[in-house]
């Protein structure tokens, strides 16, 4: 019983366990001190955290799709012209990236921030003039990408014109295979959002007000009562739509509930919109045959012009969705090379056409990335150095191409599809601090100009693994001690200035060969340089070994030295000591010396008259 019983309980379990896990999604309240909850939904929006620089302070909202917070975080120019949010630990999959910006409380026209946005390091939008005058989509910034390093970057670019600032960051994750529109789709491209509209609509709308599914990343629906006066009017339905079994755009069914119908007097629907020129752009058409007076195929049939161009042919909704009340999406990528987008509905069966939703995505090629182990070794150089902030040396060095790191020069390797450093020139720009060994990392350095900062301690011998480094100039610097003898290994190398620094010590035999092949040196202003003409004279050339050893000697002679002083010091104290003690005692002992003598002078007398008695009387018996 046992068994069976366990079996049951399992299939029971399984059949509450959810289908899929929840999509990942996070929500930052840009400038927030603390969590914060918005109404009406109760979205959970986290405080202020991974940002590269900035300030927060209240918030004006732009506009009336923006979410209900009250803080910004602006970046002023004179915190550098790059600044990021780099979000950790993001699980690998498909993205939708949304930017909300935001205004500085009370602003001016003036103050109107322009500025540029880069996801991943490529750059997805530049804000223009006017953009806060306007209650629609050009409130915020949405992206499509693939997150595959497990975090997330996102940066803001001045232009010049204001500071940036940012009411919020959205990262929701979606299906991933997402507005796949066929060939080019994929890791190599990222798709922004340029425009969505819910035809017939009376309210925008984002996806969570449509009750629409998470995977879908809460999508904004902007309103679009009619395409123009008289073409138009509207049909809505409270049907129950069947939406299309194939994943993964999760559509909201309340977005086929409405619809724009063409009118008797004007069969066509007709709607254009502004785009940028020379660009790709994905179209994205939404369809549901929602007018009861269509019950079956053949009904109504249209063709679909792309300005201008028959692009879907004979489209009949019933036929292709399988029936009345059910969802039908078709795409299409059409490049643009003027500035206007029309979409055209011509009826070929039927005296109405009818589209429920629209969306416009421009295809934008993702930027290749800078190989990681050089940017980690410019970020370890701009601490080393004390770059001043105006730098800002924030996201990636090479990319956005519009976007560089001051004093970096970038190059693209086409075998690796990275770019990597070949320069950089950082002069009188006041630096400080020290060199450190990691510059060696930056393998591809061509050409390196630090001259004329305050950069002190030694030169990291590690340059000397830089082969193809040809221009190395550290003058006017603070450099000491020793030129590594690993820069003789610098075949490559044509100018080499080292003077204006502290430098000691013989030249490296292989720099001085090196003259021979017109390569550039400078040395001088190193009083303690030798070695090569121009320079003093240096003394014998001892090995390492040999320098090792006459230090040791040193040391043991300096010992012996130490050791004899303190012995002969020893001496004398005790010497002195003596005398000392002698010269109290000099009375006593003198007395002392003269009755020894007395006494020694009267028993020598005593003895001769004993004698003398002796010899007068003769001998004494005893009895």
């Amino acid at each position: 019983m046992r068994g069976p019983l366990l079996i049951f309980l399992l299939v029971l379990l399984s059949a509450f366990k959810p289908s899929q896990q929840a999509p990942y999604a996070l929500r930052i309240s840009c400038g927030a001190r603390n969590d914060v909850h918005t109404a009406p939904t109760n979205t959970l929006w986290y405080r202020d955290f991974g940002y590269s620089g900035g300030y927060f302070t209240n918030a004006t909202r732009p506009s009336y799709i923006s979410p209900p917070l009250t803080t910004v975080r602006y970046f002023p120019l004179s915190e550098g012209p790059e600044n990021c949010y780099h979000i950790e630990r993001v699980p690998h999959g498909h993205y939708s990236v949304r930017i909300f910006f935001g205004l500085l409380k009370d602003p001016t026209f003036d103050n109107e921030p322009l500025f540029d946005i880069s996801v991943e390091g490529t750059l997805v939008y530049s804000l223009q003039s006017g953009w806060s005058n306007h209650d629609d989509e050009q409130a915020f910034v949405e992206s499509m990408v693939f997150l595959e390093d497990g975090t997330a970057s996102i940066c803001f670019h001045s232009t010049g014109h204001g500071d940036p600032s940012i009411l919020s960051i959205e990262i929701l994750q979606v299906g991933n295979n997402a507005y796949n529109f066929g060939p080019g789709w994929g890791r190599g491209t990222i798709l922004r959002t340029h425009k969505r509209l819910s035809c017939g609509a009376k309210q925008r709308k984002f996806d969570v007000d449509y009750s629409g599914d998470h995977w879908g990343g809460d999508r904004f629906w902007n309103a679009i009562p009619t395409f123009g006066e008289s073409s138009d009017r509207v049909l809505t339905t409270k049907n129950s739509i069947k939406l299309s079994p194939k994943v993964p755009n999760y559509y909201p069914e309340a977005l086929y509930q409405t619809a724009l119908i063409s009118t008797d007097n004007q069969p066509e629907l007709s709607y254009t919109m502004d785009v940028d020129p020379n660009r790709n752009y994905s179209i994205w058409l939404h369809f549901a045959e929602i007018d009861p007076s269509v019950t079956g195929e053949g009904q109504r049939v249209f063709d679909i012009l792309i300005n201008g161009d028959n692009e879907f042919k004979e489209i009949d909704i019933v036929k292709l969705s399988g029936g009345v009340n059910s969802a039908l999406v078709l795409n299409k990528t059409i490049p643009i090379s003027g500035r206007s987008l029309t979409v055209t509905l011509d009826p070929v069966k039927g005296s109405h056409t009818i589209i429920s939703a629209i969306e416009i995505f421009e295809i934008v090629n993702a930027e290749a990335k800078t190989l990681i182990d050089e940017v980690r070794a410019l970020q370890k150089l701009k601490s080393a150095l004390g770059l001043p902030l105006r730098f800002g040396w924030n996201g990636d060095p090479c990319v956005p191409q519009q976007h560089p790191w001051s004093g970096v020069d970038c190059q693209f390797d086409s075998t690796k599809v990275k770019w990597f450093i070949d320069g950089l020139g950082l002069d009188n720009q006041g630096l400080g601090g020290h060199l450190p060994e990691d510059i060696s990392k930056l393998s591809h350095l061509q050409h390196v100009n630090l001259s004329q900062n305050s950069i002190k301690g030694h030169i990291p011998s590690s340059l000397g693994k830089i082969t193809g480094l040809e221009v190395l100039d550290l003058s006017y610097n603070f450099f000491n001690g020793s030129i590594p003898e690993s820069l003789g290994g610098l075949t490559s190398v044509r100018i080499l200035n080292l003077n204006g620094n502290s430098l000691s010590g013989r030249v490296p035999a292989a720099l001085g060969a090196r003259l021979l092949h017109r390569a550039s040196f400078n040395f001088t202003d190193n009083d303690g340089l030798c070695g090569i003409p121009g320079l003093p004279t240096c003394g014998p050339h001892l090995s390492a070994g040999a320098k090792i050893g006459i230090a040791l000697g040193a040391c043991v002679g300096f010992l012996l030295i130490a050791t004899c002083l303190t012995c002969w010091w020893k001496r004398r104290q005790n010497i002195l000591r003596t005398q000392q003690i002698a010269a109290r005692g000099a009375p006593y002992a003198k007395a002392r010396t003269h009755f020894s003598r007395d006494v020694q002078l009267t028993r020598h007398n005593n003895g001769h008259e004993n004698a003398r008695t002796a010899a007068e009387n003769g001998p004494i018996l005893l009895s």
